[in-house]
C-alpha cells in the first residue's frame, strides 16, 4: 500500500472502506485541505494503522467482510492508544438503530451514503477543529498537572524546612534535647492544656553535683561529652511521647510531665538518678561520689488560671536547692506549691 508521506502541520485521516472506488472519492473531496489521507481496505489493517500513525481523525465503513465497522470501533476505543480518536462512521446504512448502536460505542458523527462533498468536508473539518480544542486542553491540563505538582512539592518542600529550622531552634546543640526556648514553649502550652483538662503537671529539675570541678578535672571537652551522656540517660527515662527533656541551663536538666501525679514524678526521678549512675563516670574531683551524680528537685501541681506556671518552676528549684544544700546526690520533692505561691522566691542553684 503506498501512501503519501505525512507532512508536518498536517492533519491525518484514516479512511477504513473494502470498497476503492469509496476511499478514492473521498480522497477527492477532502483534496483541497491541508490533510495527509491514509487509508485502510479491512479491519485488521485499519487498527495497526491506527495504532501506529495515531489519526487525528478515522472515517469507518460499517459492511466490510470479516470485521466490521462496529467490531473495528469496539477493538479502537478498548486500545488506550486510539481510544480518544475520533471516529466517524460511514455507511449506506440508514435505519435509527444502525446510528444508534454507531454512537453507543463511540462513534462522533454518522455520513450516510452516498457522499455529499460540502457535508463531508464540513463533518470533516468540524470534528478536526474538536479534536484539536480537545488535543489543546489536554496539553493544558497536563501542564496545570505538573504546575500543581511543582507547587505542592514546592510547598511541601518549603514546609518540611521550616519545620526543621523550627527544630533546630527549639534544640540544644550539644546535647540534642529541647533548649531553653523549646522548654518555656512547652511548659506554657501544657500549662494551659491542663489548666482546661485540671489533670496534674509535673517537672524536674536536674543538676550536675561538681560539675566545675569536673571541668577542672578533665577539661571541657570531656565536660561537653559528660553532658551529652546525661542528656541521654534522662531522655531514655523520660519514656513517653510527651514529656520533654531539655537542658535547661549549663550543666541543669529539665524534665517536663503532663498528666503526672507526685508517685509517676518521684519514679521517673528515681528512674533518671538510677540511668545517670549506670554510666559510671569517673569523677575524681567530686565531693559526693568517685562518680557523677545529680541533685534532682521535683514538683506537682494541677494548674490553675489565675497562676502562673513561674510558680511550678520556683517550686522545682527549690526543691533542687534543698537537695544540693542537704548533700547533693538526693531526690527533694517541693508540696503545697500553690498554697504558698505568691511566697516563692528564686532560689540560687549550685
Amino acid at each position: 500500500m503506498n501512501e503519501p508521506q505525512i507532512k508536518r502541520n498536517q492533519s491525518t485521516i484514516l479512511i477504513v472502506d473494502d470498497v476503492p472506488d469509496n476511499v478514492a472519492l473521498l480522497r477527492e473531496m477532502l483534496s483541497l485541505s491541508q490533510m495527509s489521507i491514509q487509508s485502510a481496505s479491512n479491519g485488521e489493517t485499519a487498527l495497526a494503522l491506527a495504532e501506529s500513525i495515531l489519526p487525528e481523525l478515522i472515517l469507518l465503513d460499517i459492511c466490510m467482510p470479516k470485521m466490521d465497522g462496529y467490531e473495528v470501533c469496539k477493538k479502537l476505543k478498548a486500545n488506550l492508544a486510539t481510544k480518544d480518536i475520533p471516529v466517524i462512521f460511514i455507511s449506506a446504512l440508514n435505519d435509527v438503530p444502525d446510528k444508534i448502536k454507531a454512537f453507543k460505542l463511540g462513534g462522533v458523527d454518522y455520513i450516510t451514503k452516498p457522499f455529499h462533498s460540502t457535508e463531508v468536508a464540513a463533518r470533516v473539518e468540524l470534528h478536526l477543529s474538536l479534536r484539536r480544542l480537545q488535543q489543546q486542553l489536554e496539553q493544558q491540563n497536563e501542564k496545570l498537572r505538573h504546575e500543581v505538582s511543582d507547587r505542592r512539592a514546592a510547598e511541601t518542600s518549603l514546609q518540611l524546612a521550616n519545620q526543621e529550622l523550627q527544630r533546630l531552634a527549639h534544640l540544644d546543640g550539644l546535647t540534642q534535647v529541647a533548649n531553653r526556648r523549646g522548654f518555656d514553649q512547652s511548659l506554657a502550652y501544657e500549662w494551659c492544656r491542663l489548666t482546661r483538662e485540671q489533670h496534674p503537671l509535673a517537672l524536674i529539675l536536674c543538676d550536675v553535683d561538681c560539675f566545675k570541678q569536673f571541668n577542672d578535672t578533665y577539661g571541657h571537652q570531656a565536660g561537653d561529652e559528660c553532658l551529652r551522656q546525661i542528656a541521654g540517660a534522662i531522655d531514655l527515662a523520660a519514656k513517653r511521647p510527651g514529656d520533654l527533656v531539655a537542658r535547661y541551663g549549663g550543666e541543669e536538666f529539665a524534665v517536663i510531665l503532663p498528666n503526672t501525679p507526685t508517685q509517676g514524678a518521684l519514679k521517673v526521678a528515681n528512674e533518671i538518678q538510677c540511668a545517670i549512675a549506670d554510666l559510671k563516670i569517673a569523677h575524681q574531683g567530686s565531693l559526693v561520689n568517685s562518680f557523677v551524680t545529680i541533685s534532682i528537685g521535683v514538683a506537682v501541681v494541677t494548674p490553675l488560671a489565675d497562676v502562673s506556671s513561674i510558680h511550678l518552676v520556683t517550686a522545682a528549684d527549690r526543691a533542687l536547692y534543698r537537695a544540693k544544700a542537704s548533700g547533693r546526690d538526693r531526690i527533694v520533692l517541693e508540696e503545697g506549691i500553690l498554697k504558698e505561691a505568691s511566697h516563692f522566691g528564686t532560689s540560687p542553684s549550685f
